[in-house]
């Protein structure tokens, strides 16, 4: 016997990017104003920054490419701004006016999306690849704010601790501060060993 699935490539990619978008904007509950700019890595890693740079990310993938401009922060990698530009936000751009502009290019960009085919071509004016389809746009977004929420959670759990996918799910090992100390120390335990026993 044979068993038909409905399958809808868009709306299962849409679902992908969604929940990254909303894991993303998750990270920044909770935290006072310095937590979500300040820097945490060498590099300079900061939580609204990330917010900033997908903003712009998602203006120009599903905006610019496919002829549909929406107002979004320039992308510093795209040449059109100085570097790094879109990865940190200025003492002037508060973090309502950042969240309510991700939200707002995100809408454009669902429009974008439900409006094309997947087939559909747009011209991205930066890289070796200038055409691209509307389905391996999408892919290549959804892997950016992927791999931009992993940094998120990394910065977020620097900041205070907190871990996890969504606040509804942490998707992590149960333990309190106690099990999570030991466990590290066992991990720093195996990398001393594994290493010949020095740094």
């Amino acid at each position: 016997m044979t068993v038909m699935i409905a399958f809808d490539a868009k709306a299962d990619l849409l679902l992908y990017l969604q929940d990254a978008r909303d894991a993303l904007v998750w990270k920044l509950d909770g935290l006072p104003e310095y937590d979500v700019r300040r820097p945490l890595t060498p590099t300079g890693t900061n939580l609204l920054g990330l917010v900033k740079h997908l903003t712009g990310a998602e203006a120009a993938y599903f905006g610019t490419t496919f002829g549909r401009p929406v107002e979004g922060p320039a992308l510093w990698f795209a040449g059109d701004a100085e570097p790094n530009a879109d990865l940190w936000a200025t003492a002037d751009e508060s973090r309502e006016e950042i969240l309510d502009g991700y939200r707002a290019v995100w809408r454009h960009s669902d429009a974008t999306i439900a409006d094309l085919d997947l087939d559909a071509v747009g011209r991205v004016p930066w890289g070796t690849r200038p055409e691209q389809t509307l389905h391996r746009v999408l892919v290549h977004v959804i892997g950016e704010t992927h791999r931009h929420v992993g940094h998120a959670d990394i910065v977020r759990e620097l900041v205070d601790g907190s871990t996890g996918q969504r606040a509804d799910g942490a998707n992590m090992a149960e333990g309190d501060a106690a099990w999570w100390a030991r466990h590290r120390e066992k991990l720093e335990r195996v990398a001393r060993e594994a290493s010949g026993g020095g740094r």
